[in-house]
């Protein structure tokens, strides 16, 4: 998928969060890099409000009395306007990549259309949307973005993956192991030569150790003459069908359409097909938190520049050892007790007013018959939260996989996937901590914000 010898790494502003090739990693000062993490790692539950202020954009520069060019003093002041918002915001948003990735482009774009920084704010409507036709896949986009037509002409069918996470929250790893993780914080999914994934989970309820995920990132970095470097992202409450840019395609280039966001259903479900390669990403809204769930290539999957620094690569790694629950255990322990003995049997606080066992159980049954792990984790947050929707993550995570997984024979699973202590000693990679592995991916993101 990429010429041998070359890695992709952030560069700075072009295209926005642009990326470029052949930057190394000695061009990162040491105490500057520590510096920036030490300040601007995002918290767990940031008011950042960089959605909205690039939703107010968007609608200022799009409708059915857009002028000719951008070069125009209503464009400048639909950009100053941008700013302001911005500016506004920056205090609650130190660290988040969507507000970074805005703060640069909206430079670019003041330089690139020549706006002074002071001006009228007003917030005419200017840009059209594009025609119904342009959101088709062009017949004649390149070949190399099509991921099939262009990697696998003279060979099999590539072999397809699924990872998901759901509910307090439940992992399913690219080689089927199934956790249930405590993971609180901003935490990696994927980091990988073509995107990055990180989820941020919080606590369901104030001085519970159940979480859920609250906030998604997503990073689709520029690819050849297919797309260009895009982020979506998505928070409870806030399920955008658009880049954070308000596009809904990779960008300007002759391949973009083979990146593309479809809303499903509006506020609860969004789909990103990326063809160029052969990824499709499931983004919902249950209740207040977000699942996620991914099909991608094996190819893709393992495109791993340095796998010494993936140990936080949770859909490929899985959760580290000492973040794992043994969710099959409580559930054993609860079974036939009811609510007596949840307390006891709990590894997490319990929520004010949860479930009793016999009512989690019939309520899990409802939506999920067969007693799999699916099941097994519905029932295991229905006891750790008092949350019903905790059983809708459960059944449409399990609905996800039916149309992601691509062996139709793993589509239940019955045995979750603990790590042992001695996983170390038998010569299997132990996770790092959470800190290091935090810190290894930030370097890897920390031009973004420079």
């Amino acid at each position: 998928l990429q010429p041998p010898g070359e890695r992709l790494v952030v560069t700075g502003r072009a295209g926005w969060m642009g990326m470029g090739r052949g930057a190394g990693r000695s061009a990162l000062g040491f105490w500057p890099t520590l510096a920036f993490l030490l300040c601007s790692f995002p918290a767990a539950t940031s008011p950042c409000k960089i959605l909205k202020c690039n939703s107010e954009f968007w609608s200022a520069t799009s409708g059915s009395h857009a002028p000719a060019s951008d070069d125009t003093p209503e464009f400048c002041a639909a950009l100053r306007s941008y700013a302001l918002c911005t500016r506004r915001t920056a205090r609650t948003c130190r660290g988040d990549l969507a507000y970074h990735s805005a703060v640069h482009g909206i430079e670019d774009l003041m330089s690139q259309h020549n706006c002074s920084k002071d001006g009228p704010t007003s917030q005419p409507r200017l840009r059209t949307l594009p025609p119904a036709g342009d959101s088709q896949e062009r017949s004649d986009s390149p070949e190399i973005c099509h991921y099939e037509k262009s990697f696998h002409k003279h060979s099999a069918t590539p072999n397809y993956t699924h990872c998901g996470l759901f509910g307090d929250p439940h992992l399913r790893t690219f080689t089927d192991r199934f956790q249930t993780c405590k993971v609180q914080g901003a935490w990696p999914l994927i980091d990988n030569n073509y995107l990055n994934v990180q989820v941020t989970n919080t606590p369901v309820l104030p001085g519970s150790a159940a979480t859920a995920t609250s906030k998604l990132t997503i990073i689709f970095k520029n690819f050849q003459e297919c797309v260009d470097q895009k982020v979506y992202q998505a928070e409870m409450d806030e399920l955008p069908a658009a880049f954070v840019d308000g596009s809904k395609n990779g960008g300007d280039k002759h391949g973009a359409n083979s990146l593309k966001i479809t809303e499903k259903v509006s506020g609860q479900h969004v789909e990103i097909q990326a063809k160029y390669i052969g990824t499709t990403i499931v983004v919902r809204q249950v209740g207040r938190y977000l699942t996620f769930a991914v099909r991608m290539p094996e190819e893709v999957v393992n495109a791993v520049e340095d796998w010494d620094s993936q140990g936080l690569y949770l859909c490929l790694r899985g959760c580290p050892l000492n973040q794992q629950i043994d969710f099959q255990a409580f559930h054993t322990n609860t079974e036939g007790t009811g609510a007596r003995r949840l307390a006891a049997a709990s590894p997490a606080p319990t929520a004010p007013e949860t479930f009793p066992y016999e009512t989690a159980v019939a309520k899990c049954k409802e939506k999920l018959p067969v007693e799999d792990l699916y099941y097994q984790a519905c029932v295991f947050d229905l006891l750790t939260t008092g949350d019903v929707n905790f059983t809708l993550a459960a059944y449409y995570a399990l609905e996800d996989v039916k149309m992601l997984h691509s062996n139709k024979d793993k589509l239940h699973l019955y045995e979750r996937t603990r790590d042992l202590p001695g996983r170390a000693a038998a010569g299997l990679p132990l996770a790092p901590q959470p800190l290091l592995g935090t810190v290894i991916l930030l370097l890897a993101l920390l031009p973004v914000f420079c």
